[in-house]
């Protein structure tokens, strides 16, 4: 039995935009507003507001199996994708571009395939909750959805929401699983849907902050600062840094907002016109220190000092990596 598109829509959760084109359903983590404010701003960092970071589809079923037919297409620097089931809990099987291949320990700048993929996925017997991750690193339209004629489909909406700001570790940067990325666990732990607006190489940006969405979130996190200290200076940073949040309160000033300053990165003693890396957090802090609702939680230890940890052995942490982070975030957050 193929989905129709009101049923496939009904069951996306962090998209703020479905649109059909073709019969083609494409998703939208970013509102039309926000996107045109990247296209004016930077195209190197608008086309990866396209990427679905965040965007699932969440249900209850009795089908035995599920076909998905999808297309791909760029939404970072990353080449690789992975479409991750997890049924009741547990990760049971994916639809990705690269296990045909023996993945060397950094396989970032790798080469990989887009374009169309479909696989049929064994669901299990008996009544499940189904969440299916969709890729970080690429636009993903779905083309089809097929589950057993005669099953039943039922859309799961999380119990809270959570709003999601940063640069390319945020956007999944560098998880070979959408799963394993550390605010898909935080989401998770939390009940939350969670509405991705993380960027790769994006700093403080005020302006985005001053876009409010059309939802109320429940929780807020905001993870910049890295690509602040390799571009910026000081002043710069400041300035940017205490208008994002004054403008993210002025909208949301009910709202719980986690300001999670950088993790370790193996280059942090290089010099720039910044200064030292380990003042980031100490400039967030002063930043932010007489705006009521936001807690500053320290990011700096939350991944291993090892590059081990690391898919390209210096900045963006791999699945292991990840693990570390949302462990540590969601014991900092103390929910």
């Amino acid at each position: 039995m193929k989905l129709t598109y009101n049923q496939i829509k009904d069951i996306i959760r962090g998209a703020v935009r479905v649109v059909e084109d073709n019969g083609v359903i494409r998703l939208y983590r970013f509102t039309r507003q926000q996107e045109e404010l990247y296209k004016t701003k930077n195209s190197e960092l608008y086309f990866k507001t396209f990427s679905s970071s965040g965007i699932k589809l969440i249900f209850r079923t009795n089908s035995k199996k599920m076909t998905l037919n999808i297309e791909t297409s760029k939404g970072s620097s990353r080449g690789y994708f992975s479409v991750d089931v997890v049924v009741d809990g547990k990760l049971t099987d994916c639809l990705d571009n690269y296990s045909f291949l023996t993945l060397p320990h950094d396989y970032t700048g790798l080469e990989f395939p887009e374009g169309e993929f479909k696989k049929e996925f064994n669901l299990g017997e008996g009544e499940k909750n189904v969440c299916v991750h969709l890729p970080w690193s690429v636009s993903t339209a779905i083309k089809e959805i097929e589950i057993d004629d005669g099953a039943f489909i039922k859309a799961v909406t999380p119990k809270k929401k959570l709003l999601v700001f940063g640069d390319s570790i945020t956007q999944g940067y560098d998880a070979l699983h959408p799963s394993n990325r550390y605010i898909a666990k935080l989401a998770e732990k939390l009940e939350a849907e969670e509405f991705n607006k993380a960027i790769g190489g994006e700093k403080f940006f005020p302006s985005l902050a001053a876009l409010k969405d059309s939802f109320t979130p429940d929780y807020i996190t905001v993870s910049y600062g890295s690509n602040d200290w390799k571009r910026l200076d000081r002043e710069t940073f400041k300035n940017n840094c205490r208008q994002f949040f004054e403008n993210l309160n002025n909208n949301y000033p009910e709202v719980k907002i986690y300001a999670i300053t950088p993790i370790w990165r193996k280059d942090m003693f290089d010099k720039h016109p910044f200064g030292d890396f380990c003042d980031i957090e100490k400039l967030i802090r002063e930043c932010v220190k007489d705006i009521e609702n936001i807690t500053v939680i320290s990011g700096f230890d939350f991944v291993p000092k090892d590059e081990k940890y690391f898919a390209d052995l210096r900045l963006h942490p791999n699945d292991e990596g990840f693990e570390y982070y949302s462990e540590n975030l969601f014991k900092a957050i103390g929910v």
